[in-house]
């Protein structure tokens, strides 16, 4: 079914533009009749609802379909970086994966980034666009002890989807995500610039291929509506950002430090040590103090955080006053048990119903510190609020179940 990208997109006559730092820009030109909205939206908020739940919001657009927009649609290049690729016979990302090689084929530079890592358990789909024609290199960060965990592409250097999906055939039909697709120029020109470092050292340094170093305009703003949006990408680890894109975590804690009286967070999975076991409490810290001085702060995770080394500082922070968290539980397939699926895999956060953040990383030290990971923060009521919306849902809804700090869970079938 053709999707809506936002609720309020049918109450705009046509959007008033874009203006970006530090000068305006020209406005975005109006919709012609009978075309979607959608298709000059600077800005949609882009789900996936697992099969067989009632996670779907209809006014939401899907990443299935997204993505095979935005590849038909290229007309000269295509730069994807993905954690792995996962096919699965008559699945949503067969059609992703011949549209891609169609692009190829109709001479569209196409150019992917695996994790090495990941290319090792998955190599049939990475080596079948490979040769269809798409450009592909592995990033090596094992000697670091991390991996490349970031899910983006970029669009004729003019369109640019992030967020938590996979490209995985689960990750499109039974697992719950979210992600953006952007077309701010300024915020796009950020995630170009992580992928060209990442080809650059992935490929062996070479001088020619070194990224740009001009500076970024960014955070970028735009006019929805009556409303001024201010957007700024970000990427981890601190050590490998490219010139003029910030690190993550310190935009993550700055806006949970600022929350005055909400906090909402969705993630896979949180912890307060590193997977080496050394302590790390920077988010855990920043909860408890946003807690303390009054914020109404709620965490929602997923039920692969019954495991003990998620488990350990979940139930320490949810004897905080003023903390609630709670596991987000997808039911099995009517199919039967689907290995590493059936989950909810989103990580967005909503501050005060009038900004947000959209992620790649899971909440542990490791996706900000060894990992690539990238993330967007969105200050703006209208998106914001259509995110709170989507954490409501899940949150309040049939498939939440409050986390008992003195119970033994068992932990959950996941391979």
């Amino acid at each position: 079914m053709s999707r809506l990208a936002l609720p309020l997109a049918a109450s705009l006559l046509a959007l008033a533009g874009c203006s970006h730092e530090p000068a305006p820009q020209t406005p975005a030109p109006a919709p012609t009749p009978g075309e979607p909205s959608a298709a000059v939206m600077p800005l949609e908020i882009v789900e996936t609802p697992p099969v067989e739940t009632t996670l779907d919001h209809p006014d939401v657009q899907n990443a299935a379909e997204v993505w095979l927009a935005m590849i038909q649609g290229a007309k000269r290049s295509i730069d994807i970086e993905h954690f792995y690729i996962s096919n699965a016979p008559g699945g949503k990302l067969e059609p992703v994966l011949a549209a891609i090689e169609e692009a190829a084929a109709r001479g569209v530079r196409v150019r992917l980034l695996a994790d090495i890592k990941f290319y090792l358990r998955y190599p049939e789909s990475v080596d079948r666009l490979a040769s269809h024609g798409v450009l592909v290199r592995k990033v090596d960060l094992r000697a670091r002890d991390g991996v490349q965990h970031a899910k983006y592409m970029v669009v004729d250097d003019g369109d640019a989807y992030v967020g938590s999906q996979n490209m995985d055939y689960r990750s499109l039909e039974h697992i719950q995500e979210i992600g953006a697709r952007v077309r701010v120029p300024e915020v796009v020109a950020a995630y170009a610039r992580v992928f060209a470092q990442d080809w650059w050292i992935a490929g062996g340094q070479v001088a020619a291929e070194s990224p740009e170093t001009k500076p970024l305009t960014i955070p970028a703003r735009f006019t929805f509506g009556a409303e001024e949006v201010r957007i700024l990408p970000t990427a981890s680890p601190k050590d490998l950002l490219p010139a003029g894109v910030p690190w993550e975590l310190p935009e993550l804690l700055a806006r949970i430090d600022g929350a005055e009286r909400t906090l909402d967070v969705q993630v896979l999975t949180y912890r307060t040590k590193m997977r080496n076991g050394t302590p790390w409490p920077d988010l855990d810290d920043a909860l408890r103090r946003a807690a303390k001085r009054g914020v109404r702060v709620r965490l929602l995770v997923a039920d692969w955080s019954k495991r003990e080394a998620s488990l350990e500082g979940l139930r320490e922070l949810s004897r905080v006053p003023g903390i609630s968290i709670r596991f987000l539980v997808i039911p099995q397939s009517s199919s039967g048990f689907i290995p590493f699926a059936r989950v909810a895999h989103a990580k967005y956060m909503v501050v005060d119903g009038k900004s947000a953040w959209i992620g790649t990383s899971n909440w542990e030290g490791d996706y900000f510190t060894v990992s690539r990971n990238v993330g967007l923060f969105i200050d703006g009521k209208a998106i914001a609020g259509q995110l709170a919306r989507i954490f409501e849902d899940g949150f309040g809804g049939t498939y939440a179940e409050v986390l008992d700090p003195d119970r033994k869970y068992e932990p959950p079938r996941i391979e």
